[in-house]
Protein backbone atom coordinates (compact mmCIF):
# COMPACT_ATOMS: atom_id res chain seq x y z
CA UNK A 1 0.00 0.00 0.00
CA UNK A 2 1.42 3.06 -0.87
CA UNK A 3 0.64 6.55 1.72
CA UNK A 4 2.31 9.74 2.32
CA UNK A 5 3.68 10.75 5.92
CA UNK A 6 3.95 14.12 6.96
CA UNK A 7 7.22 13.95 8.95
CA UNK A 8 9.71 16.61 10.67
CA UNK A 9 7.98 19.21 8.09
CA UNK A 10 8.48 17.06 4.98
CA UNK A 11 6.56 14.39 3.04
CA UNK A 12 7.41 10.98 2.93
CA UNK A 13 6.11 8.62 0.64
CA UNK A 14 6.32 4.45 2.00
CA UNK A 15 5.29 1.46 1.20
CA UNK A 16 4.48 -0.19 3.93
CA UNK A 17 1.78 -2.79 4.89
CA UNK A 18 -1.04 -0.30 6.47
CA UNK A 19 -1.37 -2.17 9.40
CA UNK A 20 2.18 -1.62 10.37
CA UNK A 21 3.32 -0.05 12.80
CA UNK A 22 4.03 3.67 12.65
CA UNK A 23 7.60 3.02 14.92
CA UNK A 24 8.86 0.71 12.38
CA UNK A 25 8.10 2.71 9.11
CA UNK A 26 10.21 5.62 11.28
CA UNK A 27 13.17 3.72 11.96
CA UNK A 28 13.43 1.31 8.84
CA UNK A 29 11.85 2.78 5.80
CA UNK A 30 13.15 7.15 6.90
CA UNK A 31 16.06 5.90 9.01
CA UNK A 32 14.79 8.12 11.62
CA UNK A 33 16.53 7.00 15.15
CA UNK A 34 14.97 8.62 17.88
CA UNK A 35 11.85 6.79 18.22
CA UNK A 36 13.11 3.76 19.96
CA UNK A 37 11.62 -0.09 20.45
CA UNK A 38 11.03 -0.31 24.03
CA UNK A 39 8.34 -3.01 24.85
CA UNK A 40 6.43 -3.07 22.01
CA UNK A 41 2.90 -2.21 24.33
CA UNK A 42 2.72 1.17 24.22
CA UNK A 43 3.69 1.14 28.27
CA UNK A 44 6.77 2.60 28.17
CA UNK A 45 7.68 5.63 26.61
CA UNK A 46 10.43 4.75 24.41
CA UNK A 47 8.62 5.59 20.98
CA UNK A 48 6.84 8.69 21.14
CA UNK A 49 6.54 10.99 18.77
CA UNK A 50 3.88 14.06 18.76
CA UNK A 51 0.88 14.08 16.06
CA UNK A 52 -0.01 17.08 15.37
CA UNK A 53 1.18 18.16 19.04
CA UNK A 54 0.00 15.24 20.72
CA UNK A 55 2.09 12.41 22.10
CA UNK A 56 1.60 9.35 21.01
CA UNK A 57 3.23 5.42 21.07
CA UNK A 58 4.13 4.43 17.67
CA UNK A 59 4.81 1.06 18.35
CA UNK A 60 1.40 0.20 18.90
CA UNK A 61 -0.59 1.89 15.96
CA UNK A 62 -1.06 1.20 12.86
CA UNK A 63 1.39 3.69 10.10
CA UNK A 64 -2.32 3.93 7.74
CA UNK A 65 -3.46 6.03 10.76
CA UNK A 66 -1.71 8.49 10.53
CA UNK A 67 -1.64 9.28 6.46
CA UNK A 68 -1.71 13.30 6.27
CA UNK A 69 -1.22 14.03 9.66
CA UNK A 70 1.91 15.97 10.94
CA UNK A 71 4.37 13.87 12.74
CA UNK A 72 7.32 15.13 14.75
CA UNK A 73 10.15 13.16 16.05
CA UNK A 74 12.87 13.92 18.13
CA UNK A 75 14.93 14.74 14.79
CA UNK A 76 12.45 17.41 14.24
CA UNK A 77 13.06 19.30 17.00
CA UNK A 78 16.52 20.34 16.24
CA UNK A 79 19.98 18.78 15.42
CA UNK A 80 23.61 18.58 17.09
CA UNK A 81 24.44 22.24 15.49
CA UNK A 82 21.25 23.69 16.29
CA UNK A 83 19.83 21.46 19.31
CA UNK A 84 16.20 22.83 20.65
CA UNK A 85 16.00 24.16 23.96
CA UNK A 86 14.75 20.78 25.39
CA UNK A 87 17.44 18.91 24.02
CA UNK A 88 20.10 21.81 25.21
CA UNK A 89 18.67 21.77 28.72
CA UNK A 90 18.95 17.69 29.34
CA UNK A 91 22.38 17.71 27.56
CA UNK A 92 23.07 20.80 30.19
CA UNK A 93 21.63 18.76 33.39
CA UNK A 94 23.05 15.80 32.05
CA UNK A 95 19.56 13.88 32.35
CA UNK A 96 20.48 10.83 30.24
CA UNK A 97 22.38 7.98 31.39
CA UNK A 98 21.88 4.93 29.11
CA UNK A 99 19.85 7.66 26.92
CA UNK A 100 17.32 5.19 25.67
CA UNK A 101 14.51 6.58 26.90
CA UNK A 102 15.12 10.49 26.55
CA UNK A 103 13.90 10.46 23.13
CA UNK A 104 10.00 9.90 24.12
CA UNK A 105 10.92 11.91 27.80
CA UNK A 106 11.70 15.20 25.22
CA UNK A 107 8.34 14.56 23.21
CA UNK A 108 6.09 14.19 26.14
CA UNK A 109 7.85 17.30 27.35
CA UNK A 110 7.41 19.25 24.36
CA UNK A 111 4.04 18.11 24.20
CA UNK A 112 3.25 19.47 27.72
CA UNK A 113 5.35 22.82 27.36
CA UNK A 114 3.54 23.70 23.75
CA UNK A 115 0.39 23.65 26.42
CA UNK A 116 1.69 25.02 29.79
CA UNK A 117 4.83 27.25 28.93
CA UNK A 118 5.75 27.78 32.66
CA UNK A 119 4.57 23.95 34.04
CA UNK A 120 4.78 23.18 37.75
CA UNK A 121 6.92 20.27 38.86
CA UNK A 122 3.57 18.30 39.70
CA UNK A 123 2.58 18.89 35.91
CA UNK A 124 5.91 17.87 34.59
CA UNK A 125 5.34 14.44 36.77
CA UNK A 126 2.28 13.96 35.48
CA UNK A 127 3.21 14.68 31.97
CA UNK A 128 6.43 12.42 32.05
CA UNK A 129 4.66 9.71 34.54
CA UNK A 130 3.63 7.06 31.39
CA UNK A 131 7.20 7.33 30.05
CA UNK A 132 9.73 4.87 31.72
CA UNK A 133 13.37 5.02 32.77
CA UNK A 134 15.24 2.03 34.25
CA UNK A 135 18.41 4.12 35.08
CA UNK A 136 16.86 6.67 37.94
CA UNK A 137 17.76 10.05 36.20
CA UNK A 138 14.26 11.36 37.25
CA UNK A 139 15.46 14.60 39.64
CA UNK A 140 17.71 15.54 36.27
CA UNK A 141 14.92 14.98 34.21
CA UNK A 142 12.70 17.07 36.12
CA UNK A 143 15.06 19.81 36.24
CA UNK A 144 15.76 19.62 32.69
CA UNK A 145 11.99 20.08 31.40
CA UNK A 146 12.16 23.18 34.49
CA UNK A 147 15.38 24.42 32.48
CA UNK A 148 13.88 24.10 29.10
CA UNK A 149 10.69 25.80 30.27
CA UNK A 150 12.70 29.29 31.36
CA UNK A 151 14.57 29.20 28.25
CA UNK A 152 11.65 29.00 25.84
CA UNK A 153 10.14 31.66 28.38
CA UNK A 154 13.08 34.10 27.73
CA UNK A 155 12.79 33.17 23.67
CA UNK A 156 9.57 34.15 23.80
CA UNK A 157 9.75 37.99 25.37
CA UNK A 158 12.21 38.81 23.04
Amino acid sequence: MALSLHVNGQVHPVSADADTPLLYVLRNELGLKGPKFGCGLGECGACTVLVEGSPVRSCVLPVASFAEREVTTLEGLGNADNPHPLQQAFIDEQAAQCAYCIPGMIMSAQALLARVPEPSEAQIRQALMANLCGCGTHVRILRAVQRAARAMAGERRV
